[in-house]
């Protein structure tokens, strides 16, 4: 099967050696994402509006490969604060409904840039 690089300007640039996503089939990979403004390339303040800011670069990433959130299979979170798990769960229920994606969030030290989350992320685009 042939590997296919999705990219959008709605998200964050690739900074390093690794694509936004690819799909394989029908199968997203999506590359982790940090709060970074696509535009200023600056992350945004504050531990909400870079859970905003993820989801939404997630969101770009998925329609640029002509799906969408409700398309995410598994969805792995990483945290440098568990406390802001609950957090995560009320907006992530803003960004999903029913039935929504298995989910994996775990507690690391330390983040590109200094981010306070970071997510990826496994779609299945519904061809």
């Amino acid at each position: 099967m042939s590997r296919q690089v999705i990219h959008t300007e709605n998200a964050p640039a690739a900074i390093g050696t690794y694509s936004q996503a690819i799909l394989v089939g029908n199968t997203l990979y999506l590359s982790g994402q940090i709060g970074l403004d696509p535009y200023s390339m600056e992350l945004v303040e504050g531990i909400e509006a870079q859970i905003r800011r993820v989801f939404d670069n997630l969101k770009a990433v998925c329609e640029a490969a002509g799906g969408s959130l409700a398309d995410i299979a598994k969805l792995n979170i990483f945290l440098t604060d568990l406390s802001h798990f609950q957090l995560v769960n009320q907006i992530m229920g803003e960004y999903f409904a029913q039935p929504y994606p298995a989910r994996a969030a775990l507690g690391v030290s330390s983040l590109p840039k200094g981010a306070l989350v970071e997510m990826d992320g496994v779609v299945i685009i519904n061809q």
